[in-house]
């Protein structure tokens, strides 16, 4: 099964020579994570799902690149998963962007050693495709390194101010009706709706002060305990069957790990409420859940406009997403992507975002299995975490 990160099932557009390197992928990062022990200092201390992060996603976004049925170019085209990496390795590592760049030029040589061994020859356009691939991957991944050591910071007020003007004003307007009438039923019935809107603005500020948190410095208090993922993902569609009904497909198996659940339920809610908002009206609402190198790839998936690559990185920001809801466009999704994000990164694991107008819109939670596993803030220059941030 394909782990690319528009986690399309289908793999009939996939070329001969891009099923046998897709077959390759343990192979090649066996290969890979021995190569880049030995080779990076900074590597030797990270248990393998933490080293291993993003990059079979990354790896298999090569795969359907070179293919030539298929519409992605080159692994990073209207995909986030390479910046995504960089900014894990700014976050929980003690990398620096020389070591970066090396372990992608290592997966270069991996690609190339393993597919020798093998008997796998690429010709000029496949060769072409993978060397472009990796190329843009590191300039993605770099760049989102330096992002998040540059000391990024975003406004929260307008996306407050944005995402709360709703829920408040329906509550307003509900009080005001309650004071206009004397019946007794519509009364409770008008109360209701009151109630619902203010607990929504309590879930909101809550998410907002967690993602507010994070962006400072401090990673989310997290209440670890053992979850299946599957029963969240079986809440959340019984949750949003009202909005959606048969439209949201569930695609995957039960994977057991150690998370937030709590948390990890409110970031899935976002992406399916995302998706349900944004999707094209009666098209499917994909959730798929998968398991790989000790890391949870959990995924929602929607048909419609795609998000233009030059916005992609924003809709995670919540100053420019509320600046955009401001302007009417489509891209104003406020403070639940953001919130998703912190969530994704406080369990030493990221959320990465695919689209294009062939592939739909696909956004992918990827977390160890065990997120335990990163107890301490990792030390950047002699500083801890929160204070290189």
């Amino acid at each position: 099964m394909t782990l690319a990160s528009d986690q399309e099932p289908d793999s009939s557009r996939l070329s001969d020579t891009a099923k046998r390197m897709e077959a390759l992928r343990d192979a090649v990062f066996a290969t890979w994570e021995a190569c880049v022990r030995e080779q990076l200092l900074p590597a030797r201390a990270l248990q393998h799902p933490l080293l291993i992060d993003t990059l079979p996603v990354f790896y298999d976004n090569i795969v359907e690149s070179i293919s030539p049925d298929h519409p992605r170019s080159s692994a990073v085209d209207g995909s986030t998963v390479a910046g995504e990496h960089g900014g894990e390795r700014a976050r929980l590592t003690s990398y620096d962007h020389a070591a970066l760049i090396e372990e992608y030029q290592l997966l270069r040589w991996a690609i190339f050693e393993v597919a020798y061994r093998e008997g796998l020859v690429f010709d000029h356009d496949e060769t072409h495709a993978i060397h472009t691939s990796i190329d843009l991957g590191i300039r993605e991944a770099v760049q989102a390194f330096f992002l998040v050591h540059s000391g990024f910071r975003e406004g929260f007020a307008a996306a407050l101010t944005h995402d709360l003007r709703g829920p408040l004003a329906a509550t307003i307007t509900a009080l005001e009706l309650i004071l206009l009438t004397d019946d007794l039923a519509k009364i409770k019935s008008v109360a209701s709706r009151a109630l619902a809107n203010s607990a929504r603005m309590g879930t909101m500020l809550d998410e907002l002060l967690h993602t507010m948190a994070f962006h400072g410095g401090q990673r989310m208090q997290l209440a670890l305990a053992e979850v299946d993922i599957m029963d969240v993902v079986a809440e959340v569609r019984a949750e949003a069957s009202a909005a959606c009904g048969a439209r949201l497909r569930v695609i995957g198996h039960p994977v057991q790990g150690v998370w937030d659940r709590d948390a990890l339920k409110r970031a899935l809610e976002n992406l399916v409420t995302n998706a349900v908002k944004y999707g094209n009206p009666g098209t499917p609402i994909t959730v798929k859940v998968d398991e790989v190198h000790g890391r949870l790839v959990l995924t929602v998936h929607n048909e419609g406009e795609p998000i233009p690559p030059e916005e992609q990185e924003c809709v995670f920001r919540m100053y420019e997403r509320a600046q955009s809801a401001q302007q009417g466009t489509a891209q104003g999704r406020g403070i639940g992507l953001p919130y998703v994000r912190a969530v994704a990164e406080s369990h030493a694991g990221s959320v990465g975002l695919d689209s294009s107008a062939e592939l739909g819109t696909t956004f992918v939670i990827d977390i160890p299995l065990d997120s335990r596993l990163v107890a301490a803030p990792p030390v950047l220059d002699g500083r801890p975490d929160d204070a290189g941030r």
